[in-house]
């Protein structure tokens, strides 16, 4: 590993998976928006799913100490609590896949979507609190051994501007009371979770975010000396509403390539 903070590539499943808010397939929080025409959803995406390990085999060669890698609670656990161990299980393979490149894995649990069955509003309801520490704990039983760290939710801002500027879920804008709210609940749920002895030493303390085109901030935050982690997004564009501005690679006919 370089010295200074580690150099994550990271890997937003809801946008580069595939299979996400289509028919029979695992609805999100957007899943409303989508079918209104709001916007066009994922579809099936870059197909990471299927083909993760033949983009991410590229990282090591261009300098990456690791990935963060979002773990979709809506893969898992598509309908309140009949969980989809297949899918939990692929999502250890593509980590063992990453630890076998040499690679430091990163799990995120919360990044933009989460499952239908939560609700548009699910950081104000209290049911969810319990579900949500179940979630994490199940995630990072199953994987342990296979990941390095884990971050509960990768961008606060994300899940509240839905109250503030009804730019995601739950679509309300200037509702800065309920956004006030959330952000109790929110931590109230981390607090819940660094009382679990076997998860709260792999949480990360600190992390950036730069987008893949934006080589002056990388520099930045190296030379700013961040302790943790850096976070570059996204391997891929990826597509529907939480796609990127560029990815690191692209997709060349059936290959992935640097861009």
């Amino acid at each position: 590993m370089t010295s200074g903070p580690r150099l994550l590539a990271t890997v937003e499943g809801y946008a580069v998976e595939g299979g996400y808010d289509l028919p029979y397939a695992p609805t999100t929080c957007f899943a409303p928006a989508i079918s209104l025409k709001h916007f066009d959803g994922p579809g099936e995406a870059a197909n990471l799913w299927v083909e993760f390990e033949s983009a991410v085999r590229h990282l090591p060669g261009l300098g990456f100490d690791g990935i963060r890698l979002t773990v979709e609670w809506a893969r898992i656990e598509p309908r309140q609590g009949q969980i989809d161990q297949l899918a939990l299980l692929r999502y250890l393979e593509m980590a063992r896949f990453a630890k076998s490149l040499g690679l430091h894995v990163t799990v995120v649990i919360i990044d933009q979507a989460w499952p239908s069955w939560l609700g548009q509003e699910a950081w104000l309801l209290p049911w969810v609190v319990p579900h949500f520490v179940e979630h994490v704990k199940r995630v990072v039983t199953t994987m342990a051994g296979s990941i390095d760290n884990f971050i509960l939710f990768a961008n606060w801002a994300h899940l509240l501007n839905g109250f503030t500027e009804a730019s995601c879920p739950p679509w309300r804008r200037r509702a800065s009371d309920d956004a006030f709210r959330a952000q109790v609940q929110l931590r109230k749920m981390t607090d819940l979770i660094l009382r679990e002895e076997a998860v709260a030493p792999l949480l990360v303390n600190e992390w950036y975010v730069v987008d893949a085109d934006d080589v002056k901030g990388l520099a930045t935050l190296r030379s700013e000396g961040v302790r943790d982690e850096i976070h570059v997004r996204s391997i891929l564009e990826g597509f529907g509403p939480t796609k990127c501005n560029a990815g690191i690679l692209i997709r060349v006919g059936n290959e992935f390539q640097p861009r």
